[in-house]
């Protein structure tokens, strides 16, 4: 059975660099584990990911926006996005406002989150990391 990922900017980032680098590291070895793994992107990470290209139509834009299944924001994601404000805030652990933005469409989807920065999401409850580097 395939697994569902929601994917942060950092495991783009880094599969990206994988592939130029041309060596196959954690990102990489990630989706190996899964080759049936169905992959979703938060518009957010998006944003995030589309901030270091010139063009929308660049082809390493082009092709991580053809791989994946978008995420876009919706009424459930903001509603979700509300809460978890509300209950970080409280317990004095907010993070950034992009991260809590994928943190609730990852949480509205029942998604796993594949992220390098789990020490930054672990206050996120409910929410379950798929940490991919050591």
């Amino acid at each position: 059975m395939a697994g569902r990922l929601s994917v942060d900017t950092t495991f783009l980032i880094d599969l990206q660099r994988e592939r130029s680098s041309g060596v196959e590291g954690p990102a990489h070895a990630l989706l190996a584990e899964d080759p049936e793994v169905e992959l979703f992107l938060p518009s957010v990470a998006l944003g995030e990911f589309a901030e270091g290209f010139e063009a929308a139509d660049h082809p390493v834009l082009r092709l991580v926006r053809d791989l994946h299944v978008l995420l876009p924001i919706d009424e459930e994601t903001a509603l979700a996005y509300g809460r978890l404000t509300r209950h970080l805030r409280s317990r004095g652990e907010l993070l950034g406002v992009n991260d809590l933005w994928i943190a609730a469409s990852t949480l509205r989807h029942e998604l796993r989150l594949v992220t390098a920065d789990a020490a930054g999401f672990r206050s996120v409850p409910g929410l379950e990391l798929a940490a991919y580097r050591g």
